[in-house]
C-alpha cells in the first residue's frame, strides 16, 4: 500500500506522518500467550493468514470455498490459493485493504493478491517468513507493538504469562485480561464442572453465592498480579433487572445443583453479578470493558464440527438504553464506577450509547467493534463519539485478532482518522491541534489509562 492510501489530501497526508510511526497499544485481542512463549517461527503464509482467523473463514464461506479449503484437511497452500480466490472479488470488505496491506507492510509486495498472482505471492511471502525466520515476537516487534491485553479465562492458570512476565527479552509487555464469559454463562452444558475447576484454582470450595464471590475476587488478584489492567465481558444477553443477593445465591444454588434456571432467574442474577463485579473492578482499579449485542454460535452444524470462534457469530438485537443505564446507575451509586468502555455490535446503538457513557464518571465508548471496524464503521464511531461525547478521550483502535499480522488494523485506523481531522481543519471546522489530538487518539489515551493501575493491596 502507497503512502496516500486512504489519505485524500495533503493535510491528510501530513498528518499521518506525525502518528504513523507510534507504538501500539493493543488493549483487546485475542493472541495466544502460549504462542508468544514459545516464538515458533511460522512455515508458511498459509498457516501465518489461516491458522485461526474466522474473519477469514467468514468470506470464504460466503465465496462458496468448500469447508475442506478452510477448516478442513486441504493443505496450507489450497487455503492460501482459495483464500486468494475469496479475496480478489471482494471488493469494499475490510478484509481485502487489510490483506494488502499486510503483504505490503511484511512482506514488501505491492501485487494485489488474485488466483493469477497468488503463486508468486505464496513464493515470495514464504521466502521473506524462511530469510527472517518470522515468529509473533518478530512481527509484534516489527509493528513497534508495546503493549498487548490476550483475554483469558477466569479460571485460566496464566501460566505463560507467568513465564512472559519474567522474560527480559520480550520488547512487547504481555499481559492478560480478566474474561468473565464462562463464569456468567451458569446455564450452559458443563457449568458444575466448570465449578469445581473454580474452586480448585481458587483453592475455595463454591457452593454458595459467598464463596462464589470469595473465589471470584482471589482470581482477581492473581490475575492483577500477573499485570492484568482490562476486563472483559461479552455476552449475548443483557439482565433486564439486578437480583438480590439473596436470589443470585438462590440461583447458583440450582446452577451448581445442574437444575433448570428460567429467563427471569438467570437476568437477576447476572444484574447481581454485573452490580458485584463493577464494584469489585472499581476497588481494585481495572478497567471494566462491556461488549453488546452479539449473538454467538447461531449455526449449530458449524459449531458442533469446528467449535466455537470459527465464523458462527454475527451481530445481535441492540441492548436497551434503560438495562444498560440501571446497571452503570447502580454500580455508580455503590461506590463509584470504574474506569469503563462500552462497545457495540449493533451499529444502531452508537448514539444512544455515547449518550449513556456521557452521562457517566470514567466511562466512554471503544472502538468500532468486529463487524463494525470497516471504513464506514470506523468513520461512524469516530464522528459519532465526536458529535456525542469527546472525541479528545477517545481510546483509538484495537485489533480483537487472534493474527499477529492484524496490527496493520492500527495503520488502517490511523490513516482513516487522519483523513478525518484533516477534513475538520481543512473546511475550517475544527481550528485547534490536530496533531495532538491525532496522537492523543492514537496512542497517548490509552497509554496513559493502562499507566493508571496499580497493585492490589
Amino acid at each position: 500500500m502507497q503512502n496516500n492510501y486512504l489519505l485524500p489530501s495533503k493535510t491528510a497526508q501530513t498528518l499521518y506522518q506525525s502518528v504513523r510511526e507510534l507504538p501500539i497499544y493493543d488493549y483487546h485481542c485475542h493472541l495466544s500467550p502460549k504462542e508468544i512463549w514459545e516464538d515458533k517461527p511460522f512455515d508458511n503464509i498459509g498457516e501465518m493468514w489461516l491458522a485461526g482467523d474466522h474473519y477469514k473463514w467468514r468470506l470464504m464461506r460466503a465465496a462458496g470455498i468448500s469447508e475442506d479449503k478452510i477448516t478442513g484437511t486441504a493443505s496450507w497452500k489450497e487455503k492460501f490459493l482459495a483464500y486468494a480466490q475469496a479475496i480478489s472479488l471482494a471488493a469494499g470488505n475490510p478484509l481485502y485493504h487489510w490483506t494488502q496491506m499486510e503483504l505490503s507492510l511484511y512482506f514488501g509486495i505491492e501485487t494485489a493478491l488474485s488466483p493469477d498472482t497468488a503463486e508468486v505471492i505464496w513464493d515470495e511471502a514464504n521466502r521473506v517468513i524462511a530469510e527472517k525466520k518470522l515468529s509473533p515476537r518478530k512481527l509484534m516487534k516489527q509493528a513497534n507493538t508495546v503493549y498487548v491485553a490476550t483475554t483469558d479465562d477466569v479460571a485460566d492458570s496464566l501460566e505463560y504469562h507467568r513465564l512472559l512476565q519474567n522474560d527480559d527479552t520480550l520488547s512487547t509487555k504481555v499481559t492478560p485480561s480478566f474474561r468473565t464469559d464462562n463464569l456468567l454463562q451458569i446455564r450452559r452444558p458443563g457449568y458444575r464442572s466448570y465449578i469445581e475447576k473454580l474452586s480448585a484454582v481458587s483453592e475455595i470450595e463454591i457452593t454458595d453465592l459467598a464463596s462464589y464471590d470469595a473465589a471470584i475476587e482471589k482470581r482477581l488478584r492473581f490475575f492483577i498480579e500477573s499485570g492484568c489492567r482490562f476486563t472483559d465481558v461479552g455476552l449475548p444477553s443483557f439482565p433486564d433487572r439486578i437480583g438480590s443477593d439473596a436470589e443470585a445465591d438462590d440461583v447458583l444454588r440450582k446452577a451448581i445443583a445442574e437444575e433448570t434456571i428460567s429467563d427471569a432467574e438467570y437476568s437477576a442474577f447476572l444484574g447481581r453479578m454485573y452490580l458485584f463485579l463493577g464494584k469489585l473492578y472499581q476497588k481494585y482499579n481495572v478497567v471494566m470493558q462491556l461488549h453488546l449485542a452479539v449473538q454467538r454460535n447461531i449455526n449449530t452444524p458449524l459449531f458442533q464440527a469446528a467449535g466455537a470462534d470459527s465464523g458462527g457469530d454475527c451481530i445481535g438485537d441492540p441492548i436497551p438504553g434503560q438495562h444498560l443505564i440501571a446497571v452503570l446507575d447502580a454500580i455508580h451509586q455503590d461506590g463509584g464506577l470504574p474506569e469503563t468502555i462500552l462497545y457495540t455490535l449493533n451499529p444502531v446503538m452508537n448514539d444512544q450509547l455515547c449518550a449513556i457513557a456521557g452521562s457517566f464518571p470514567h466511562v466512554r465508548v471503544g472502538a468500532a467493534w468486529w463487524f463494525n471496524d470497516h471504513k464506514e464503521g470506523i468513520e461512524e464511531v469516530i464522528r459519532t463519539i465526536a458529535r456525542v461525547g469527546h472525541i479528545g478521550s477517545f481510546l483509538g483502535m484495537l485489533t480483537d485478532s487472534r493474527s499477529f499480522l492484524s496490527y496493520a488494523r492500527h495503520d488502517y485506523f490511523r490513516r482513516i482518522l487522519c483523513s478525518i481531522l484533516a477534513g475538520w481543519q481543512d473546511s475550517g471546522e475544527f481550528a485547534g491541534d490536530t496533531e495532538q489530538l491525532a496522537k492523543a487518539i492514537c496512542c497517548d489515551n490509552i497509554k496513559n489509562l493502562i499507566e493508571k493501575g496499580k497493585k492490589p493491596e
